[in-house]
């Protein structure tokens, strides 16, 4: 007879909710643990590209197709590359039977609570240390509040992980990249010029060693990305964020020069303007196996975001422990299993997201991006 593990998951992102969910499937409790107080205390994050053979076989494990199918926005694919002048460089229209459709991150995180029974999730739950207890088991502390036993604690908390620690001294580090980050409200009502400017899909303006990064999301939402490369401490001496007004004029004071029309982006963002430095733990990071620990998505390899290979990769990671650990007679092998083929796994993505931000706003960027959307642009090779 199989023993099940008790199961502690830390963070209740995309891949921590999708491994709870896959094992409920299988018939396998688990605890999700999640800092914030209610799945509405924080905005989540903007629109994601859902892969098919990752993101997509994850949901579908979870049994999810159906509702994940009804948020999806198969109609903004599409992507446009300008020059810093408006000059359309390359430009593909949506096509609604591709690969790739985009759904909203919290509208994504909606259906997978939905999926999982109420006492499942706990929330303010600010994880301070997880606690090996003699007998093999964990305890998880909380500050005022210490909970377990539990025999497997999954980290699934993204960048900053308090679990990974328990198994790696790697921190990630800063790629040099800095994204500050803005956002247009009812786009397609109150800004119909800008809505056309992106398109259904990305809008990505190149120039000067600098770029601006317009994505569409749900509800006639714009995110926007002014990206540099600069020190991690730059914005605080550069841009002035003591109000909205000042940071926007900060913000279009760095793009002189640059088109009117697509500086009107950052003239129309509502008052969340954020600095985002980009981080990344090493290609081919891992780990010496330690029973009772694991990490999956960001916690395990957190990349830049060039491919949208970060959710998908925290999904199908979630999708495979999960099944090793429902097929395995022995969960702590099946533990074992799923990180050694994880760290192969996510290698070719890592490698080619590292590759990606070192060239970015290169000299050589505008030229690679272009290649990259043409290469996207091209129908996929029939099945064997």
């Amino acid at each position: 007879m199989k023993t099940r593990p008790r199961i502690a998951i830390i963070g209740g992102g995309p891949g921590g909710l999708t491994l709870a969910r896959i094992l409920h499937v299988n018939g396998i409790a688990a605890t999700v643990f999640e800092q914030e107080d209610h799945p509405l205390a924080r905005p989540q994050g903007g629109t994601l590209d859902i892969h098919a053979d990752s993101g997509q076989v994850a949901l579908a494990r979870a049994g999810l197709t159906a509702e994940f199918r009804r948020i999806a926005r198969y109609e903004d694919q599409g992507d446009r590359l300008l020059d810093k002048t408006g000059k359309v460089l390359f430009e593909q229209q949506s096509a609604v039977d591709g690969d790739r459709p985009e759904v909203d991150r919290t509208a994504l995180r909606e259906i997978l609570l939905a999926s999982l029974p109420a006492h499942g999730i706990q929330w303010s739950r600010n994880l301070h240390a997880v606690l090996p207890r003699d007998d093999g088991a964990y305890d998880l502390s909380f500050g005022d509040l210490t909970v377990g036993p539990f025999d497997l604690v999954v980290g699934a908390d993204g960048t900053w992980s308090r679990v990974r620690p328990l198994v790696s001294p790697y921190k990630p580090q800063y790629t040099g990249v800095m994204f500050i980050e803005f956002g247009i409200d009812d786009v397609d009502a109150r800004h119909p010029e800008l809505s056309r400017l992106v398109g259904r899909g990305k809008m990505e303006a190149l120039g000067d060693g600098k770029a601006l990064i317009a994505q569409r999301n749900g509800n006639a939402h714009i995110r926007g990305y002014a990206i540099f490369r600069v020190p991690e401490g730059w914005p605080a001496r550069a841009i002035d964020f003591s109000s909205p007004a000042t940071a926007r004029a900060g913000l279009i004071a760095q793009f002189d020069g640059w088109a009117p029309d697509i500086l009107d982006l950052i003239r129309a963002c509502n008052d969340r303007i954020l600095a985002r430095p980009i981080y990344g733990l090493p290609v081919g990071h891992r780990w010496p196996n330690r029973v009772g620990v694991t990490l999956l998505g960001d916690a395990a390899h957190v990349m830049s975001p060039f491919g949208g290979d970060g959710v998908n990769n925290a999904l199908f990671d979630a999708a495979e422990l999960a099944r090793w650990i429902a097929e395995s007679e022995d969960w702590a092998e099946a533990v074992r299993a799923y990180e050694a083929d994880m760290f192969e796994r996510v290698v070719e993505s890592a490698a080619h997201a590292a590759e990606a931000v070192a060239t970015l706003l290169s000299h050589d960027d505008p030229a690679l991006t272009l290649e990259h959307l043409r290469h996207r642009g091209q129908p996929a090779p029939d099945a064997a």
